[in-house]
Formats: C-alpha cells, structure tokens, sequence
C-alpha cells in the first residue's frame, strides 16, 4: 500500500470507510479503487449558473436551484402523495414557485423540509389550474452551512453518479472527489500503446479525472472520447484474439465440386440470386482452406439465408461428413426438419431431427445432417461431431457459445446465421471474431407487405379487418408482449387475450402458442397452423424467427410499442411470404403517448438495415450489445453508432498488435489484461 496516495488496483479499505458503508459497496461489486472510480456518472448538471424558473412548460429538462416554502403528505387509502412548493430566490427575497411531486414515497416527508436549498432536475408540465409539477424529480438538499463543500457540489459541471445501496449521489461525488485527489496517476494501466486516441489529446489520467469533474462541456466529450476509445480497443483485443484462436488448427478439407451437391442445386425449384451465389462461393472458399471458416451470415428477412447453409451442409455431406443446424426454437428447429426432408429425401442425403421432444434412439451410420435446437451444444452425444455446424439466429447464440464449438477437437467450420440486420456499429462489435457475409439482394415472387400503425381506440377496426382476412381463406398471427398478465395491467397478455378471439373469430379456430409450453405441444400447434387447421395463432415471439406459413397474409400486434423496431421488422417477414397481399398491424396501447411517432418509422422503411439503425439511435447500444452476457469487456462510455471511428480504429490497432506480437510478449499488462477476459470468456468451455 502507498503512504499518501492511492493506486489503481489498491482495495477500498485503504479509504477508511466505515464497515457497513464499505460492506454495501462490495455486495455490489466494488472491492478495488478501479471499481469506484469506473462508476461513471449517469449525467452531468451545469451548476455553475441555475436558469429562471420557466413561467410555462420548457421543452427540456432542466436543472433548478430554489428554496422550500411548503411540504405536505396526503392519503389516498394506502397511496400517499409528498408535495413541496419550490421558490426561485434571489437577494433573499422569494421569486416563481414550481411544485414537486412524488408517489407512494413516504420517507421524503423526513428527508424534505420547509427552509432547506434544494437542486431539481426534471422535466416539468403545466398543470390544469395553472403552475408547473415536476414528478419524481432527481433531487439534492444543499448544505449552505458548509461552503467549502460548494467546490464540489455547486458552482461546477457536478457529476450525478447512480446511486448504490446507502450511497447517495452527493455522497458519492464527496467520495469519488478525495479518491481523485489522492490517485496516483503513475498508477493508473496502459493497455494501448498509444496513449490517447486520434479524437483526444487527452491521457488516460487526464480524462479519469475529466469524465467526473470536467471544467468544460468541451473537456468532458474528450474525456468520454478517450475512454470509450480505450473500452472498444479492450473488447477489440478479446475479439481479436479469439479470431487468432479459431483460425488456427485444422479442419476438414470440403469442395464444392460434387455430383451430388451439383444435383442439388440443379433440382431446386427456385433460381438462387447473385447475392446468394456471390456468398456460397465466400463460403466454400473458407470451407477448402483445411482451417476452421467462422463466418456470419446476415441479411433481411426472406433474403434467402437458410437455403444457403443447406447448400454448405449438403456439400459437407457430399465430401463424406455429417453438417449440423442448430435453432434456437424446437418449432423452428422442427419448421427447419420438414424443409430439410422435402428438398433432401429425393437425393437420399438422411436427416436427423434431435430436440427435448425428439431424440431418435437409431442415427443412420455415415454421414448425415442433424437438426436440432442450440441445447446440442451442450449435447455432444447428440451433436456427434460434424465438419459444419450452422447456427440459425445468432443473436440467441454469443460469443462463449461460439468459443465452445472452438475448443473442440477437430475444429468444426462453423456458418452463424442472423435475420435480425446488424447495423455496422454492431457487427464491428459483435462479431469481431467472424467474417462476415452480407445477402442484400431478396428472391423475387415474395409479397410487399403493407405497415399500419394505429392507436388503441382503433382496435375494433383491426379486429373486424383481421376477421375479414380470415373469412377469406387466409391465416393470422396475432402477437402479444407477455404471456400473462402481471404487475403492469397495461400489457395485454396472450393467454388473457386467446379467449376473446376465440369468441371473436369463431368458427374459425384459433389456438395458443407460447414458449412455457411442453415441446410436444408446440409441435402439435404448429403443424395445425401450417396445415391451415388452425387460422389463427395468438402468440408471444416465440413466433419471432422462422416460421415459414404461406398463406398467412396478417400479423396483428398489440401493446406494440413495447418492442424494438428490429424486432417489430423481424415478427412482421412472418407475413408475405406467398403472393397474397400481406398486412401488418401494430396496435399502439393506451398509455403508448409519443411512441407512436417511433412505430411510425415502419410505415414507410421496408429496409431491414434502415430499421436496425434508427433503432439503435432510439434504444442505445444497451440491450443489443449485451456484453455482459457475453463475457467480453463492458462498454459504459461508447455511444453507437456515432462513436464508428472510434471502433473500426480499435479493431485497426488491436488486429495489428497481434499480427506483430501474436503471444503478447511485448505487451505483458495488455496479456495479463486478455488472460481474466478469457477465462471469464471460456467459463465452462471444455
């Protein structure tokens, strides 16, 4: 331990906190200095000048300094509501008053009191008898007896951190602000050997300190710059060096010159498209190199994704080795088994379905193709070990499951398929370790299908529409955002809404599909729904990849503003997939408000990768990139896809770095660093 100052990798009990409040930060995680001070704010308020009070609804958000006049607590049964009357001051003497409320939050009325300063931050709305509320605004008690602490509290851009456990956001701003002014900057790793990044003059020590107290809004977008850089090349490195492990060894020799793959292609009923040509020979390419091919295939939905693996796999089949498809559903792993049949039974090319519901006890000796659910991972007396594996819906299926079908031996070549379209910014991140092959070109005889956004009064309409479609001999999905229904009344619920369309709909049949279901069950009410006995299927998502009915000509979504629209696009290639007209339906719910105008975007975009985009501008990277799920590094400061040069100067370097030093023998913290992600990258690999 340092006398004075503090390092990077020194424990938490070196700051003296006491055990209780240093407890709560290590059930949370935060055992190291690195861990505080990697607990970035959430926002930044400019305090160091506060605005008038507004006299009318601001657009914005805003940050309001004033004092408390007024608090009162009323009763509504077991609900309560606190209410504080909020004054502009200045020379002393009491300005405008907005009011704040906050909802069943009986502890404030001891925490809130009349003379107190506070700070506000949030968005206000006029009342009906006139004023501004604001609702559950973030807050602040000042402490006007302590002027020294103002230096942090006020008169600066102040970091508002998320709260963690006791540790409010003042406190922790108190707490992060000594840790910084006893860091020793010296202390602090390099893992880049360029110490700032093309965006910022900044050193790393330089923007630590700068992405928690900056003194110019210019300084903080460095800061956040460099950092971001520094998390990108980190995750960049991981996924680099899994590309350097998955490409190396060996793997079976397979070409594309056969009778029978010659045959296949020759029989199908369909001409395959350029793009569809164009990838097959990226991939058989790979697949003749006697190294492991790891690539991704992604494209629109219909684009045409699953004949090209059949194709792959039948050529693997026709060098002498078995190929395996993996799906992330049973229906579609059960969907992909009777295509498979239908297009390979007449070249003699045996088919193997193997799922919860369907583990056949005799697989045909030889060679063979084995579809399953991606549980056959996990399964290697089921999987066997085939020469190609491909892996339907990769975004159900990460990096560490990838990095399992690596450690086997022999390496298997390995075709991962997405018809979710990956924005750049994502493929870049995600799939570091892949090449990767775009089909941007669509077969032709498939039907537009038509995008209607409407809001829930109009939910009448859409039913008597639906109904008119079923009337005419087409078929429905009808999706809902949960299968029951819970604590938010406001989402209906698939199982709740299957009764009223029975009703509704009859005699017309309809039936219930959703993913707590036996798989035997699933199977059954597929099979009714693609033979046209059933006509409609209300369902959760579980309907979401795959499934291939004709004559489905309408898909009905409700409560949709609760999805992403790359998911909405994704749930709506489940319609037009035969020369019918096809219709989309996204019924908005009651409190759905401003993001109609969000749902509106698929009125006019039939361009998957369009959507993906806009999508990842509304939602954040967040959810899609879901590192830590995947065992690679997080990223809490890169903001996609806007921070693009960012990554592809990340990918750049650490691609280069393990071209000239692939065992990381000049970069030993970079090595060190690598050696903790993988073993959390390969945590249960065999």
């Amino acid at each position: 331990m340092r006398i004075g100052g503090l390092g990077w990798e020194d424990p938490l009990s070196v700051l003296g906190i006491a055990p209780a409040r240093q407890r709560s930060l290590t059930e949370e995680g935060f055992k190291m200095i690195r861990d505080l001070l990697r607990h970035y704010p959430r926002r930044h308020e400019d305090r160091t000048r506060f605005p008038s009070f507004p006299p009318s609804e601001p657009d914005q958000a805003l940050c309001l300094r004033g004092k408390v006049v007024e608090t009162k607590t009323s009763y509504f049964g077991r609900r309560c509501q606190f209410t504080l009357t909020l004054a502009e001051t200045s020379d002393g003497a009491r300005g405008p008053t907005v009011r704040c409320r906050w909802f069943n939050l009986r502890y404030l009325s001891k925490i809130l009191q009349a003379g107190q300063d506070l700070v506000i931050y949030g968005r206000a709305r006029a009342m009906k008898k006139g004023g501004l509320v604001f609702d559950h605004p973030d807050f602040e008690v000042l402490e006007t007896d302590a002027p020294e602490s103002e230096l942090i509290h006020l008169n600066r851009i102040a970091p508002i951190y998320p709260s963690i456990g006791p540790w409010s956001p003042r406190s922790l701003r108190r707490l992060i602000f000594d840790v910084l002014a006893r860091l020793e900057d010296t202390s602090l790793p390099q893992l880049r050997p360029h110490a700032n990044t093309p965006a910022t003059d900044l050193t790393t020590a330089q923007a630590l300190r700068a992405i928690h107290f900056p003194s110019t809004w210019e300084e903080l977008e460095s800061a956040r710059a460099q950092l971001a850089g520094e998390e990108l090349f980190e995750m960049q490195c991981v996924l680099a060096r899994q590309r350097q492990r998955q490409s190396s060894g060996a793997a079976p020799r397979i070409t594309r010159e056969s009778a029978t793959l010659s045959n296949f292609v020759k029989n199908l009923p369909y001409q395959l498209t350029g793009a569809q040509r164009r990838v097959l020979t990226h991939i058989f390419d790979d697949l003749a190199r006697g190294c492991p091919m790891n690539r991704l295939l992604h494209g629109d939905v219909g684009s045409g994704k699953t004949i090209v693996a059949v194709t792959a796999m039948v050529g693997a089949f026709a060098a002498g080795h078995s190929a395996a498809l993996m799906a992330p559903t049973q229906v579609l792993a059960h969907q992909h088994y009777e295509n498979f049949q239908r297009l390979l039974a007449p070249l003699g090319i045996p088919v193997v379905l193997r799922t919860a519901a369907r583990k056949e006890k005799s697989a045909p000796d030889g060679p063979r193709l084995v579809i399953g659910t991606h549980a056959l991972l996990f399964a290697p007396e089921l999987l066997g070990r085939p020469a190609l594996v491909v892996i339907d819906e990769q975004h159900k299926f990460g990096v560490r499951q990838r990095a399992k079908l690596s450690a086997q031996s022999p390496h298997p070549h390995v075709l991962v398929m997405s018809a979710t379209p990956i924005p750049r910014t994502l493929a870049l991140t995600l799939y570091g370790d892949l090449d990767i092959s775009l089909l941007d070109e669509m077969p032709p005889g498939r039907s537009p299908v038509r995008t209607l956004v409407r809001a829930h009064e109009k939910w009448s309409e859409a039913a008597a529409f639906l109904r008119k479609q079923l009337d005419e001999g087409r078929q429905a999905y009808l999706v809902y955002p949960v299968i029951e229904e819970g604590k938010r009344k406001e989402l209906k619920a698939a199982t709740t809404e299957f009764s009223k369309w029975s009703e509704l709909l009859a005699p017309h049949r309809c039936a219930l599909l959703h993913g707590r279901l036996e798989a035997e069950e699933k199977e059954a009410i597929m099979q009714s729904f693609r033979s046209g006995e059933t006509r409609a299927l209300i369902s959760t998502t579980v309907i979401e990849v795959g499934v291939d009915v004709a004559n489905a000509s309408i898909l009905l979504v409700e409560n949709a503003e609760r999805f992403g629209l790359a998911q909405l696009h994704q749930l709506r290639g489940r319609v037009g997939r035969g020369s019918e007209k096809s219709w989309c339906v996204l019924l908005a719910g009651k409190e759905a408000g401003e993001k109609l105008e969000r749902l509106a975007i698929l009125e006019k975009a039939s361009d998957g990768f369009t959507i993906a985009e806009a999508d990842l501008e509304l939602r954040g990277p967040g959810d899609l990139l879901g590192t830590e799920q995947t065992g690679l590094p997080p990223v809490r400061l890169a903001k996609l896809p806007r921070d693009l040069a960012l990554l592809e100067q990340a990918r750049k370097e650490a691609r280069q770095i393990l071209a000239e030093d692939p065992e990381l023998s000049d970069h030993t913290l970079l090595r060190e660093r690598l050696a903790v992600w993988e073993k959390r990258l390969f945590a249960g690999v065999a």
